[in-house]
């Protein structure tokens, strides 16, 4: 196996590992995983049951008869605790219950009588792999470390999908190696005693939204407040984003409520009507205990930052890349100032608003109120009549639209209205997507078509899991970058239980024409001062990514030299350098070049093992 490079991370929040059966041939491969930089825990046997990279604070690990336990991740799970459940596990499909109640966000992994159990996050932050090595299931949290163990090659039809804007559900939650299988996040991994057959088997699914915001609004709290104490419970000192949006501040504010000490960083946006920098001072003004520190707005990276320069080592492609610089530029200082861990209001907009589609339902049971409402989100969307009433009667389900879109990937970009009220954004390819590629993006669509039923029956609900999931995608990968820059990131908002609480409450009181976030603003009401909580809206930062393709049309043309794509026969690279002498073309301020930047960059940066 090809060593990971230095990007692969060694401190606090970069734990990765594969998982073996406690046999003799799964021993006999664990030692090819085995290298300089990893570590590993050992069976009572002796023989070894994870190898990878932690940091002593990340994993809790307990053994008791048969059985053995290891969490890994943030959760505020002890030890003693841990080894108890381990000595009254019998089955292992006893772990569901408890993988559904511990807060935080970790990896659970679980061997009894030979049995392997491995899972993520129902929130697909933390995800798992899995492949045959030499006959051997092996499982592992990201799956390059698997690709590169079996010498495979990128799957050109993976890689062609990945050029749709955007890949719809399940097309994006797939390994980009054929021989590398991806687990579900609703799903955990169980391999057979064996240690040569493998299933999955699910363990979470999402709540039913019936709970009215009276009562849900303090679960929410509740929930957001255990993910906020889980990363701040031992101390020292934490750095949270505070960029005046109701998020980020919620987040401050129940950070300021703990033992740790609290940096808060802002950046101002360049645009003038930018009033984000006011909000994050309103919000400081009450948090007497927290540093605030605000950048200069003009010394802020612009979107398409450093491309040239990404060296992370990833296990899939990500439209994250874009922003890299953006993220991860202030963590330096924050560690300067003696962050330990930086906390950000990312994933608030998915789980404490929701989506429109949910109206598509509504319409039909509450005919009445779903009316005014949707009258509200027109004059707000400014949606047209014709095309809402279009929108609401199509009443086709997940595998049609999916099929639908198959034939329709050169089509414009549909209005806004389609698909705020539909199964999503139909997926989309451009003019410099070659026809081969067009071609197997069709394929998969179609495969897709023939077996996917949706997250959820409900568009609604399942707009908002695959929302979620696609976020998490990003977030995943930055994460892994933050820890290389030495200040891990953590996202509370997206740990599964503050998803569950918020998902639980009625839809019909979650997104609202009228009020903006009126979930996380009920649930934030004492904790929040009430002059931060009236902010009705969020600032985009357009300008700063019109201004990132004026500055960058130099390293974007340099893109496409010599592009890998191009060589696959999946863009026309031509195509490409003519349009990055044209940064202003209409269309590219819309991100439509986002998901080839991803695919070419992800191509670049991966390891010789993984190209030759």
């Amino acid at each position: 196996m090809t060593e990971l490079h230095a990007s692969a991370g060694t401190g606090p929040g970069d734990a990765h590992f594969t998982v073996f059966t406690d046999r003799e041939d799964a021993a006999a491969v664990a030692r090819s995983f085995a290298h300089p930089g990893t570590r590993t825990l050992k069976y009572p046997s002796g023989r070894p049951w994870l190898v990878g990279q932690w940091d002593d604070q990340e994993i809790v690990t307990a053994h008791a008869g048969p059985a053995s336990l290891a969490v890994l991740g943030c959760c505020p799970i002890d030890a003693t605790e841990l080894e108890r459940r381990a000595g009254r596990l019998r089955d292992l499909a006893e772990l569901d219950a408890l993988a559904r109640t511990l807060p935080g966000s970790f990896h659970l992994v679980a061997a009894l009588d030979g049995q392997l159990r491995v899972q993520g996050t129902a929130s697909g932050l933390r995800l798992i792999f899995h492949a045959a090595v030499d006959g051997v299931q092996v499982a592992a949290s990201r799956a390059d470390v698997l690709a590169d163990a079996l010498g495979a090659q990128p799957d050109v039809q993976e890689l062609a999908v990945r050029l749709l804007w955007p890949a719809p559900y399940p097309l994006f939650e797939t390994s980009l190696w054929r021989e590398v299988t991806a687990v579900a996040p609703q799903d955990a991994l169980m391999v057979a005693a064996d240690g040569r057959s493998a299933r999955h088997s699910r363990w979470w699914t999402p709540p039913e939204p019936v709970r009215t915001l009276v009562d849900g609004a303090p679960l929410v709290r509740a929930a957001l407040s255990e993910a906020v104490d889980a990363r701040t419970r031992q101390g020292g000192v934490v750095s949270c984003d505070l960029s005046g949006g109701l998020d980020s501040t919620s987040i401050c504010f129940l950070a300021d409520r703990s033992a740790a000490r609290v940096v808060a960083s802002t950046w101002p946006g360049r645009d003038p009507a930018d009033t984000d920098l006011y909000w994050a001072e309103q919000a400081a003004k009450h948090l007497p205990d927290v540093e605030h520190v605000v950048w200069d707005a003009d010394a802020s990276p612009l979107v398409y930052d450093d491309l040239l320069r990404i060296d992370d080592l990833l296990d899939e492609p990500t439209i994250g890349v874009m922003d890299r610089s953006r993220v991860l530029h202030h963590l330096p200082a924050m560690a300067e100032r003696g962050s330990r861990l930086h906390l950000t209001g990312i994933g608030g907009d998915h789980v404490a608003w929701c989506s429109e589609a949910y109206y598509h339902r509504l319409l039909r049971t509450r005919p009445p109120f779903a009316l005014r409402q949707l009258r509200g989100f027109r004059a707000l969307w400014q949606w047209p009549l014709g095309g809402t009433v279009r929108a609401l009667a199509d009443a086709r389900p997940y595998g049609k639209w999916l099929a639908d879109s198959s034939a329709r990937l050169r089509d414009p970009v549909p209005a806004t209205v389609t698909t705020s009220l539909g199964w999503g954004m139909p997926p989309r390819l451009f003019d410099w997507v070659t026809p081969d590629a067009e071609g197997l993006a069709q394929r998969a669509l179609r495969e897709a078509a023939a077996t996917t039923t949706p997250l959820h029956p409900d568009r609604g609900l399942h707009a908002d899991l695959e929302q979620i999931r696609a976020c998490t995608r990003i977030i995943r990968q930055w994460d892994r970058m933050a820890a290389r820059v030495g200040v891990p990131m953590a996202s509370p908002f997206l740990d599964d239980r503050v998803i569950e609480a918020s998902l639980a409450v009625r839809p019909s009181e979650r997104v609202s024409p009228w009020e903006y976030k009126p979930l996380l603003t009920a649930a934030m009401r004492g904790i929040v001062p009430e002059t931060c909580l009236r902010r009705t809206n969020k600032a985009a930062a357009s300008m700063d990514a019109a201004e990132g393709l004026r500055r960058h049309r130099a390293d974007l043309l340099a893109l496409w030299e010599d592009s890998r794509l191009e060589q696959l026969g999946l863009v026309d690279g031509n195509a490409l350098r003519h349009l990055a002498q044209r940064p202003s073309s209409p269309g590219l301020r819309d991100a439509i070049l986002y998901s080839t930047i991803a695919a070419e960059a992800w191509l670049r940066g991966l390891s010789p093992a993984r190209t030759r």
